[in-house]
């Protein structure tokens, strides 16, 4: 079952996964894709890496944030959407466009948003940075 608890529990790796992608990931993040179902979120992450890597404040950082509903003060879906994928620079703010945004009609994702970093080809959560 994953919880935000679950994911807190996360501080390092062990090991690091391949992604097919060309991308890496930790013990966290592949703990949140299998018990959240939700390898399609790497995957998605994952294609949108050659279009940030034109963007040189984009390559070596990168804030990654999956939410779900429209609790989040800042990342809101469209209407008739049910969540919103963003990557951020640093920290939303109002006024602030992410480099990237893609609306999704569904999901069944447990969270109501889930925090993700990307540091120099590698995938984490904020816990294991």
């Amino acid at each position: 079952m994953l919880t935000e608890a679950n994911l807190k529990q996360f501080t390092g790796t062990t090991q690091y996964y391949r992604h097919w992608l060309n991308f890496c990931y930790t013990d966290g993040v592949q703990f949140l894709a299998k018990e959240g179902q939700a390898y399609w979120l790497l995957d998605a992450i994952g294609s949108y890496q050659p279009q940030l890597r034109n963007l040189p404040k984009y390559q070596a950082f990168q804030l990654w944030f999956l939410v779900v509903g429209h609790e989040h003060p800042v990342i809101q879906p469209q209407a008739n959407y049910q969540a919103v994928l963003t990557c951020w620079e640093d920290t939303p703010m109002v006024g602030v466009e992410p480099a990237i945004r893609q609306d999704i009609h569904y999901t069944d994702f447990p969270l109501a948003q889930v925090h993700l970093y990307w540091q120099q080809g590698v995938l984490m959560l904020p816990s294991e940075y």
